[in-house]
């Protein structure tokens, strides 16, 4: 009997993640059709920005156009679904949570996907402007021809803009580790002089080689760390730290 009734959960729950799914695979799909009608215009504008509007973007085949055009709706279309994707994985663990954990948690989903979207922004509007403008000074003290093919151009785009917008998870990931039990704000005091030197590391490999840029990305990833360290620390003297007791 026991094991019919395990088999008969495990058979809802996958029925379960199969419906979830098919609404995420859905709205992908349709946010995809939106960013195909959308990408001329989210392209014009890439363009007009000073990280492009001094480039020439050139094609090396007939298909370079057509692949940045399906990449760009691709991108559009999961911005758009990772909040959707997000909700429905708390949804899928809804029925396993308190009311208090299921508020908490639910706070996650808009609290990741603006931090994601900050990410973005700050890699695409301060960060690549950098990195373009030093490899284009590079190439030009070897006295070399510049010629950028588009393909290249969103692919150098995408490598500077994604890290750094993962990186910017790093508090809720640090207060869901904290959650959990892995992490405590004791453990993260005690790592930050090596977490300052990661970060420094990680800043100089996503930047130029100078200081000041080096500092534009480093001071950021640290500055998030801290508020890491302070949303661990309420948390864990909120919900975890043992309650004093009556003498």
């Amino acid at each position: 009997m026991k094991a019919l009734e395990a088999n008969e959960e495990l058979i809802a729950h996958l029925a379960e993640i199969r419906k979830r799914l098919i609404i995420v695979i859905a709205w992908f799909v349709l946010t995809l059709g939106g960013g195909f009608y959308l990408s001329p215009g989210i392209l014009k504008y890439i363009r007009s920005q000073p990280a492009a509007v001094h480039i020439e973007w050139n094609v090396f085949s007939f298909t370079d156009g057509l692949f940045i055009y399906m990449k760009c709706a691709f991108v559009f279309a999961v911005f758009l679904t990772l909040p959707i994707l997000l909700y429905h994985i708390w949804a899928f663990v809804r029925p396993g949570l308190t009311d208090a954990e299921a508020k908490e948690t639910f706070a996650y989903i808009p609290a990741a996907f603006f931090l994601f979207l900050s990410g973005v922004a700050f890699s695409y509007s301060v960060v690549f402007p950098m990195m373009v403008r030093f490899m284009k000074n590079m190439n030009q003290s070897i006295g070399a021809v510049e010629t950028y093919g588009i393909d290249r151009y969103f692919s150098f785009m995408f490598n500077v803009i994604f890290p750094l917008a993962v990186a910017f998870e790093m508090p809720v990931v640090v207060l869901f580790l904290t959650r959990i039990g892995v992490l405590t704000p004791e453990r993260l005091k005690k790592a930050r002089k090596y977490a300052y030197l990661g970060l420094a590391i990680t800043g100089s490999c996503i930047s130029p080689p100078d200081f000041v840029s080096h500092l534009s990305v480093t001071i950021p990833l640290i500055l998030l760390f801290e508020l890491s360290v302070i949303v661990s620390g309420q948390y864990y003297r909120r919900k975890i730290a043992p309650m004093p007791s009556n003498s």
